[in-house]
């Protein structure tokens, strides 16, 4: 396939391009730091670009099949909630401006429901320096579930995803939909490497159209 994936640099994008090269894909490579990109292959085109950059970012994603977006505005930012929701509408909607059919969107496990009505971004001790980025993928969440003219799926990673618990490729994870995955010592983990695995079978699949899934061991 031709997948565009924004947010190529950072920790989970630069997985994602990874695996689509290992797997046989073309890859164009969508980041702010494009220097820090090492991959180097025939079938990867890469590209410098601020996402609200709406005219080039149409023509780029001109013809691809789909759009994997790992887009974060980064943590430290003052306007994280603010920013997150803006880039991700931008990244929809130029997406389906340029005839995209499908949008894969890497939010966060904030969402995830750890009891009835009660989700994770909302329960006591959620660390505050994640809660703005949380609050703001899980508002982009219910956007997007309004969205009828695109075929896209969010992806939760595990409550445990962080660069502590990459390194890891072992192909193998559990998929639920609105509540964490939980392994047999009450953990919800996953390395990025399968984060990234996860996400490209999405691709080639096509299991969760519409529709928000989340992965862990």
């Amino acid at each position: 396939m031709n997948i565009a994936i924004i947010g190529a640099s950072g920790f989970v994008g630069s997985h994602l391009l990874k695996e689509a090269l290992l797997r046989g894909h073309k890859v164009l490579a969508i980041g702010r730091h494009p220097e820090n990109i090492a991959n180097k292959n025939e079938r990867l085109t890469i590209e410098k670009l601020d996402i609200f950059e709406s005219d080039k970012l149409s023509q780029l994603l001109t013809g691809q099949d789909i759009v994997l977006s790992a887009y974060n505005p980064g943590w430290r930012s003052a306007s994280l909630y603010d920013d997150f929701l803006a880039g991700s509408q931008a990244i929809q909607n130029t997406a389906l401006n340029s005839g995209v059919k499908r949008l894969i969107v890497v939010g966060g496990a904030g969402s995830l429901e750890i009891s009835d009505g009660l989700q994770l971004v909302d329960s006591p001790g959620f660390p505050e320096e994640w809660k703005q980025g949380a609050l703001a993928a899980r508002d982009y969440l219910n956007i997007l579930k309004e969205e009828t003219n695109l075929s896209w799926t969010f992806l939760s990673p595990a409550i445990e995803m962080h660069p502590g618990t990459s390194g890891i490729r072992t192909a193998k994870y559990r998929t639920g939909n609105d509540q964490p995955v939980f392994d047999e010592n009450e953990r919800s983990i996953i390395s990025v490497e399968d984060i990234a695995v996860a996400i490209m079978d999405e691709v080639e699949n096509a299991r969760f159209i519409n529709q928000r899934f989340t992965v862990a061991y």
